[in-house]
């Protein structure tokens, strides 16, 4: 049981923490559900985030920087939001992404100096479009290239250009993604991407979702913390809601990680915000080393999918 005290203070959160909540944690009526998700783009973060487009579409001027307030990170930040699909100024957005960034070779490349399309960002730009259901289908390429991309370890890596042949925790939790919301809008696609994911999942699960196969020691300390949003970083609370999300059954190598979550709950039955990765941000959500609503909404919805 989750504390009632816990639920009203997250209700009194944001439209975007206010409807997961009741969707993952309360299970109520989808009308209710989905009338709260609308106001994610009338008020609150995801307004304020909505306000600060460019005249052109874009946001901080550019598609991938300045971090974090490119449109790229926006638009994925609005992602986890929970902004609602066909958002006009979101599909604007999501409009040059594709169009400024669709390379030869099928992925995503903003840079004129790389002759090569970006593995993680190209998983990342495929869960934006997708996600806000931008018709246009050229996501269908962007989804074919990544699963070229997947490696033999059933991870990805952004610098295999560069010879890495062991996959990328953060380039593969941005694969996982960017598939799991294309096979959610394109189900009739699924066989090939399912099938990618469970080969993805077995990457995590092989490593325990953040330490290493051959030691078993924790591969990078950020990997324990949990800043909302992520971006493109990789962690534990992030590697597991990814699993809740998709369904995944429950498996042993993940009770590390669990347990990792549960030890993170302060003495109130909360958890605290972390400190996000250095760049520039238009507002602070939450301020770092106090009890924060997302980091609370999504270690309960965790455990609530672990223990059920």
């Amino acid at each position: 049981m989750i504390e009632p005290e816990i639920i009203d203070w997250l209700l009194e959160g944001d439209p975007s923490i206010r409807w997961q909540v009741h969707r993952d944690l309360l299970g109520s009526d989808p009308s209710l559900v989905s009338a709260e998700r609308e106001r994610v783009a009338l008020e609150g973060w995801g307004c304020r985030l909505l306000e600060r487009q460019d005249p052109p579409g874009t946001w901080g001027g550019g598609l991938y920087t300045p971090k974090w307030i490119s449109t790229t990170y926006t638009l994925l930040t609005l992602r986890f939001l929970g902004l609602p699909p066909g958002n006009p100024q979101a599909l604007k957005g999501c409009e040059l992404l594709l169009e400024r960034g669709l390379y030869r070779d099928g992925g995503i490349n903003f840079w004129r100096s790389f002759k090569h399309s970006e593995t993680c960002v190209t998983g990342m730009v495929l869960s934006i479009l997708v996600h806000f259901g931008i018709p246009d289908s050229r996501v269908h390429i962007l989804a074919e290239h990544l699963l070229r991309q997947q490696m033999p370890d059933g991870g990805w890596n952004c610098e295999t250009y560069k010879g890495a042949t062991h996959g990328s925790f953060h380039t593969t939790i941005s694969g996982l993604e960017g598939l799991l919301a294309y096979e959610t809008v394109f189900p009739v696609k699924g066989a090939g991407v399912r099938k990618a994911q469970v080969h993805g999942r077995e990457f995590l699960l092989k490593h325990r979702l953040y330490r290493s196969h051959r030691t078993g020691e924790v591969v990078d300390p950020t990997m324990t913390r949990f800043p909302f949003p992520p971006r493109w970083h990789y962690d534990a609370l992030r590697g597991l809601d990814y699993f809740r999300s998709c369904g995944a059954e429950r498996d042993e190598r993940m009770e590390d990680a669990i347990r990792l979550v549960e030890k993170k709950r302060i003495e109130d039955g909360r958890w605290s915000a972390y400190q996000g990765p250095k760049g520039r941000i238009f507002f602070e959500m939450e301020k770092a080393g106090e009890a924060g609503r997302w980091n609370t909404l999504r270690a309960l919805r965790v455990l609530d999918w672990w223990n059920s």
